[in-house]
């Protein structure tokens, strides 16, 4: 199999950037304001927040939507296509608490 029909490679070019994965799991919670996630992600700048956000966008995993009010409101959430990585995020989820419970002992 050649790389570029990897699977695996596909999903983590589609999750690849240092915030993306915590911005997918907010955005499993529900929509979302870019502030809340600033909020929810403080060490991520705003730069790289839009970036990367932008990037969902394009991948056609996040929807952007601009709420026509004084000031604006802009709100990201999943798109259907989007919606389909809840499982795999509740999965990383539950291995994560695991990987710390065995940390621990």
């Amino acid at each position: 199999m050649e790389l570029a029909e990897c699977p695996v490679k596909t999903t983590v070019d589609i999750m690849d950037g240092k915030w993306k994965p915590l911005i997918l799991y907010w955005l499993a919670e529900g929509p979302q304001r870019s502030g809340d996630l600033r909020r929810r992600i403080p060490r991520a700048t705003q730069k790289m927040l839009t970036q990367q956000l932008r990037e969902l966008e394009r991948d056609g995993i996040v929807r952007r939507q601009v709420f026509a009010e004084v000031p604006p409101k802009v709100e990201y959430s999943f798109t259907p296509h989007g919606r389909t990585l809840r499982p795999l995020l509740k999965m990383m989820c539950a291995w994560g608490n695991r990987h710390r419970r065995r940390q621990r002992n």
